[in-house]
Parts: structure tokens; sequence; C-alpha cells
């Protein structure tokens, strides 16, 4: 793009004095690209953890697809209630104004574009933003639908966060998913431990990185990084 008088745009953020973000900096990274006053759905696992980096004064709402509105941060100590759990079974507390209802009711939200934005881990995100996160594909391994699909395809914004590389080395982030279809072209935004992406039709944008450089990322993987 030429500069026309106007500020170019920038390039990615590369963070390489420091090393792949922790699940808890990785949480916090998160919550600031949540809107305030949004209405959002933190998937199990991970996702989770970023209800404790949300600032009440920003007014977002939590939702919890077993039935509850205003779901608040993980229970601790004597705020433990066994009755009063996220989608996860983990006990979370709950803010002033949580209100209860119905499974149907609460997958009626959730399919029904009535949530603004939705977290959720993954096995695997595709270069144009095809999510894979309820099954591995391997024969013996247990699936896991849940929510997953109602929420890829009914809120309004799809975040993932999730590590960039498995156990193994293999990257998450590919050029085509192998594992088995949550939703096609639904994420947003990938948001990992080694940097945050934005996936689309010509490829996928490097937003910002930690501990690595794009340069480092490309060498790993195998879609195109585009700065």
């Amino acid at each position: 793009m030429t500069a026309t008088g106007n500020t170019p745009p920038k390039g990615p953020v590369e963070h390489t004095g420091r090393g792949p973000l922790t699940t808890e900096e990785l949480a916090a990274r998160v919550a600031r690209d949540i809107p305030a006053g949004s209405y959002v759905n933190l998937g199990i696992g991970q996702p989770t953890r970023i209800a404790e980096h949300l600032p009440p004064e920003a007014g977002i709402v939590l939702h919890t697809e077993n039935g509850m509105l205003g779901m608040g941060p993980a229970a601790v100590g004597d705020e433990v209630d066994p009755d009063l759990t996220n989608a996860g079974k983990v006990p979370v507390t709950e803010m002033p104004g949580a209100s209860y209802f119905h499974h149907a009711d609460s997958f009626a939200m959730m399919r029904g574009g009535h949530l603004d934005v939705c977290v959720l881990g993954a096995f695997e995100v595709s270069a144009r933003g095809d999510l894979a996160n309820w099954h591995t594909g391997d024969p013996d391994a247990i699936p896991a639908v849940g929510g997953a699909m109602d929420l890829a395809v009914g809120a309004r914004r799809v975040l993932v966060m999730m590590k960039l590389f498995a156990r193994d080395g293999a990257p998450k982030l590919v050029s085509e998913c192998t594992c088995p279809l949550t939703g096609a072209a639904c994420v947003s935004l990938v948001c990992t431990d080694y940097g945050i992406f934005a996936p689309g039709p010509d490829g996928v944008r490097v937003l910002e990185t930690y501990g690595a450089t794009v340069a480092d990322l490309r060498e790993r993987l195998s879609v195109d990084l585009l700065t």
C-alpha cells in the first residue's frame, strides 16, 4: 500500500525480549481484546482463565452454556458452592444481577446470535479460520461436541485461545485442518503463546509475536504469514 500523507499501516509487533506467554499472560492478553459491555462465552479449559482478567468496570457479562448469565471468576475457599459451576464443572462465583435458566434457553442464546464474543480452545485452526476442536479423529478418542458448534456459528466474533504447538511440536495453526471441523471460516482471531494471528481468505496476518520473530515462525509453520 502506498502512503498518501496518512500513516502507513504498521507491521506486527515482535516481543522478542520475552519468552512465550504463560497461560495467565495469554488470558490477560485475550481479555484486552474483549470490548466493554460485551456478552461473552468462555469455553472450557484455558479460556476460563480470562474471567480472572476482566475489569469489573468494563461491564462484560459472562455466559456459561449450562445456564447462567453473569458468571464471575473461579470460586476459591469458602466461595465454593458445588451447585454453582461453569460448563467445565469448575466452581465459579456469580456477579450482581446474575440469572439462571434452562439449558435449552442457554443454547437459544448461543444459536440466536445474542453473544458478542466466544473464546474457544482448539486442536487446529486453518489459515482461513476453520475451527477443529471437538474431536481429534483418532479412533480411540472421546468426542466432546458440547456447545462448540453452536458457539462457532452463533457468536458474532469467535476467538481461539490455544498453544501454537502441540506437545510433539506439531503446529496447531495449519494450512488445512486434519481433525473434523467444528465450523468453517468462523475464527476471527487466534491467540497463542507465541503470537496473535488473524486468519482470512488470503492467509494469516501476524499481529504480535512473543519470544519469536515472524521469520522464526515462518520456519515452523506451513501457512502464509502476512505482515
